[in-house]
């Protein structure tokens, strides 16, 4: 066996190790099972090696809200880089972001349900989440900021919300096509 001393360290490996079970073990088993000594034994470190990177389990719930949240906004202003049309862009890429749920691969749904999850069980999560959601509607108010764009990202949420739940949607695909060809039209009905 290797001794820990002579072994190379990898803090960053650690880490997001670290940050991927936590999020893992909040799908699986709950916010309330996430510990330090859960986190420590799924990623096969000490509890204390946990307490290094993180001096609480707020922090690392915190930075595991941060992490899929900053993986969400990247999607979402990827999407929005390769949209020619400016009208309804955010719209656009916030149901890709979230009808996608589960389609993507394994990664990006853990991803999503783990933000859906985190919101659901924290107040101050779900504030965070609001706070950025109404800095992006200001931000593209200019694009995005009608009755019916409203409207369509609410209808996102909620199939967000089936998809985490494990709701069936009999078509999403034609849900998803009829959301985008609403964000297409510049009226409000």
């Amino acid at each position: 066996m290797e001794n820990a001393y002579k072994r190379k360290k990898q803090p960053e490996v650690i880490r997001r190790a670290l940050l991927d079970q936590a999020a893992r073990i909040t799908l699986e088993q709950g916010l309330s099972k996430v510990t330090f000594q859960a986190v420590a034994d799924a990623v096969g470190v000490t509890k204390g090696g946990v307490m290094h990177h993180f001096s609480t389990k707020n922090a690392l719930v915190l930075e595991v809200f941060n992490d899929a949240m900053a993986k969400f906004e990247a999607e979402v202003n990827a999407a929005m880089a390769d949209d020619p049309v400016k009208y309804g862009s955010f719209t656009r890429a916030y149901i890709d972001a979230t009808i996608s749920l589960g389609e993507q691969g394994q990664e990006e749904y853990d991803n999503q349900a783990t933000l859906y999850v985190l919101m659901l069980g924290d107040s101050e999560l779900r504030e965070l989440w609001a706070k950025w959601a109404n800095e992006q509607l200001k931000k593209h108010a200019a694009t995005d900021n009608t009755e019916t764009l409203c409207m369509v990202r609410l209808v996102a949420d909620g199939i967000w919300l089936s998809d985490f739940s494990g709701i069936d949607i009999a078509d999403k695909q034609s849900l998803r096509d009829r959301l985008i060809k609403m964000t297409q039209q510049d009226f409000d009905l």
